[in-house]
């Protein structure tokens, strides 16, 4: 079922889960949000948000670097303790979000992040689209407020689906592990590098390169 944008923020608020899990708990109880709370409670998401507000200071940089060399990652993820970002589950997880990142390229780690301008250009683009579409003008901003989702589903990496289990969002998984490892993690920040990617790549001519040859 299609449910709605204030229930869902205020699901968000009442637990401090991630908006998609926030949207999916309310589809799946069919938009009660009192149901919804206990479903997030369920799945260990709504126990995780408890932590989410404690200090994170500790933590990894991880290295990844694709088995062709051409695409590389550096992602710092934090947690509370020294001592939970030796262990390897820790480790491990923070391995599968820099292979993610590499693999699905996002812009932002949270659509908090996305700068104000490039939203209002964005949905100025998703308006014109849909009136260009024919549709009414009284239902182009629910049609934009629901393409901009797709649009923070695609840029930000907390929105996205995990590659490993695309049935759950990044979000998801670093609930997941708050609540396993009962201290609060936080993905800080990413840089991800591709070989080439900016630069003006020469376009071979092999027929003038021939030319050249018989010339000289």
């Amino acid at each position: 079922m299609a449910v709605n944008a204030s229930a869902v923020k205020e699901l968000r608020e009442r637990t401090g889960a991630g908006m998609l899990d926030c949207k999916k708990a309310l589809e799946e109880t069919g938009g009660d949000i009192d149901k919804a709370i206990a479903h997030l409670r369920e799945k260990g998401l709504a126990a995780a948000a408890n932590k989410a507000g404690r200090i994170a200071t500790e933590g990894v940089v991880e290295a990844y670097i694709h088995s062709n060399g051409r695409i590389g990652v550096l992602v710092e993820v934090n947690c509370e303790t020294d001592f939970v970002a030796k262990t390897d589950q820790f480790k491990d997880f923070v391995k599968d979000v820099a292979m993610h990142i590499a693999a699905s390229n996002p812009k932002y780690v949270r659509r908090e992040e996305v700068p104000a301008e490039e939203l209002e250009k964005e949905k100025e683009i998703l308006k014109a689209q849909a009136l260009n579409e024919g549709k009414p003008a009284h239902i182009v901003e629910k049609m934009v407020e629901g393409r901009m989702s797709k649009y923070y589903e695609e840029y930000c990496l907390l929105e996205q689906s995990f590659i490993k289990d695309p049935d759950k969002t990044i979000a998801t998984l670093v609930n997941e592990k708050i609540s396993t490892i009962g201290e609060n993690i936080s993905i800080r920040r990413f840089a991800r590098f591709e070989l080439g990617e900016g630069l003006e790549k020469k376009v071979e001519n092999f027929a003038e390169e021939v030319m050249a040859q018989v010339k000289r």
